[in-house]
């Protein structure tokens, strides 16, 4: 609406106290108690936020707004002598001006009850002594004691004890989990049952918590680009409409029905309710345990027609476990092999090179120290062990590095990842992930509603991508890939005409996720680097939650459309066609806006029920 919503509570008092205000002035007026020159002084109380707020849109953003249409009305009204019009009119036009506040008040309500649940105090142990101290006064390596009934302040690690945890506010999951010594707890979550000493990793604006809703803060600042175009229309059709309005008084001299005109007039009723239906679909969203991160990304995700998926960590768990060692070099044993290949995976972070340092952990295998280590993004690692030189990676790093004695084939149900001493091949790790629960179903899910193209990529070697994705249900996938090669697809799709969803973690897929049109990345909870790139963010690291934020936006969009059919339709037809017919008048013309603005609200407001199981 064309008021401010960032309303403190006395602000909002002050609202309703001005329709108060002005209700009394006009019923002691109809009732010949007070003169129209006392009536005067009620009405200018309650034009002033009006005349305030339109000639600020006029100043800053060069529109003529609703506010500056419905303060003409109201002042041609008085200068006409309708003094009862007048006063009914801006009591409708106050009185819609409230819905609106209201709704977005109620829609933001359940974010801001979110950013309260955090205590002021929590309590402490150091040196063997309890102190109850401030949450600013937290720092990381504090031990926090927590018990039952309390929301936990810090992100951090059990040290102590044990209980379940309701991670709701961030996960947007309310089933408990049980927590022990060694396992993560987050600021935001609740302790349901049991007591807990937190040692605490992250504090204060640090925690995901703070940096979910510092997101949500920022989202709710960012227009939907639907907006954007109605307020551009906005700009132009104001002038037009008051020109039109004009022309009509010069043909008729009907002052009743140029008031009636120009309050049922304002081309920015186009954009009526907007605001509220972004922010009830991200307050909806976030108790989803789904974070979009803009209205942008909630307007183009309900647009998208392409989804493309990442493979390892998105459709598969993202723990790959190695399932056997083939030697192609007689002259090492299984155990050599292993310790060398542990030895240069040392250094490197890859799911697949903590699948085999794990692999060599189960087998009590120790390792030396490598030397001379570096990696090549999604092609492998290379490093000197027991003056060797040791190739870890998959086909495309052996070609590159000139490595003999290939072999022409592979298992192809598993990803095969080579080892090579001295440039030449020594043997093969086999490589399984699971593939993670929904996924099959969510393929399902999108071809249902119309998705045109689903698309696998992967750094695997074509026969592994060729057996994940029929497994899925994907007919379309992408083997030997970079991570450049991903933002390559992505292009190429986009100059095609499609408009892109990527799907991955943002970790591995950060230039992918920032390229596509909407960007989505899953399992935030677990790895927050994961909130950075993508345009909607799934806390979670269940696939569900990418059918949930398309039926959000979805819901979103379809319900906009809906307002603004309304606001066309009964506004700007039928309302002005029955003003010019003379049988709708200045005060019939303020209550069909008012009815206008009361049924995009409620039809706005009921996204924060909406189910998306």
């Amino acid at each position: 609406m064309s008021k401010s919503t960032e309303l403190l509570p006395m602000e909002f008092l002050w609202e309703f106290i001005r329709i108060i205000i002005v209700a009394l002035f006009g019923v002691v007026y109809y009732e010949h108690i007070i003169s129209p020159e006392i009536l005067l002084w009620g009405v200018a109380f309650g034009l002033y936020a009006l005349i305030k707020t339109g000639i600020k849109g006029l100043v800053r953003k060069r529109k003529i707004g609703t506010p500056l249409f419905f303060t003409v009305a109201v002042v041609l009204s008085l200068v006409c002598k309708e003094y009862l019009v007048g006063i009914v009119a801006l009591l409708f036009i106050l009185i819609a001006e409230y819905i609106s506040i209201i709704s977005v008040t109620f829609a933001r309500s359940s974010i801001e009850k979110l950013q309260d649940t955090l205590p002021s105090a929590v309590v402490v142990k150091h040196k063997g002594q309890k102190r109850k101290v401030s949450i600013i006064d937290l720092r990381a390596g504090d031990i926090v004691l927590l018990k039952t009934g309390e929301t936990v302040p810090v992100d951090g690690e059990i040290v102590g004890g044990g209980g379940a945890i309701n991670e709701a506010a961030i996960t947007g999951d309310s089933a408990c989990k049980i927590k022990t010594s060694g396992a993560k707890v987050y600021a935001g979550t609740f302790m349901n049952a049991g007591s807990l000493d937190i040692e605490a990793t992250k504090v204060g604006s640090d925690t995901i918590f703070s940096r979910v809703h510092a997101l949500v803060s920022d989202a709710e600042s960012k227009q939907l680009p639907i907006k954007n175009l109605t307020d551009r229309i906005a700009v132009w059709l104001g002038p037009a409409i008051l020109i039109c309005v004009g022309v009509v008084y010069v043909m008729t001299r009907d002052i009743q029905l140029v008031i009636s005109l120009l309050i049922l007039g304002s081309p920015a009723q186009l954009g009526l309710g907007i605001g509220v239906v972004k922010i009830a679909a991200i307050s909806r969203a976030l108790r989803e345990g789904i974070l979009f991160k803009g209205g942008n990304f909630l307007e183009e995700l309900a647009r998208v027609d392409t989804f493309v998926f990442d493979k390892a960590g998105t459709l598969t768990v993202g723990k790959p476990r190695v399932s056997r060692l083939q030697i192609v070099d007689s002259k090492f044993s299984e155990e050599q092999l292993i310790r060398l290949a542990a030895a240069a995976d040392s250094g490197c972070d890859h799911p697949i090179a903590k699948a085999i340092l794990s692999y060599a952990g189960e087998r009590a295998i120790a390792y030396p120290p490598a030397s001379d280590f570096y990696v090549v993004k999604g092609r492998g690692v290379a490093a000197r062990v027991d003056e060797q030189a040791v190739l870890i990676g998959n086909r495309s790093f052996m070609n590159d590095k000139s490595v003999s004695g290939f072999l022409a084939t592979v298992n192809s149900t598993e990803t095969a990842i080579f080892i090579a001493i001295n440039y030449k091949l020594a043997g093969i790790f086999y490589v399984s992930d699971a593939i993670r629960d929904g996924a099959s179903e969510l393929i399902k899910l999108l071809n249902d509603i119309g998705i045109e193209r689903v698309i696998m990529l992967t750094g695997d070697n074509p026969e592994t991508a060729r057996f994940v994705s029929r497994q899925i249900g994907i007919s379309e996938h992408r083997a030997n890939l970079l991570p450049g090669d991903k933002v390559s697809i992505i292009h190429e799709l986009q100059e095609s005409g499609a408009i892109v969803a990527m799907v991955g973690d943002s970790l591995h897929d950060a230039a992918a996720l920032k390229n596509a049109n909407v960007g989505i990345s899953i399992g935030a909870i677990e790895m927050q680097a994961a909130m950075e790139g993508a345009g909607v963010v799934l806390m979670k690291d269940k696939l569900q939650g990418v059918f949930k934020a398309i039926t959000i936006s979805k819901r979103s969009i379809n319900t906009i459309y809906q307002n603004m059919i309304v606001c066309v339709a009964l506004l700007h037809i039928v309302g002005i066609l029955l003003v010019l017919m003379k049988i709708v008048g200045p005060m019939e013309a303020a209550a069909v806006h008012l009815l206008a603005v009361a049924l995009v609200c409620l039809n706005s407001i009921k996204l924060l029920r909406m189910k998306v199981s």
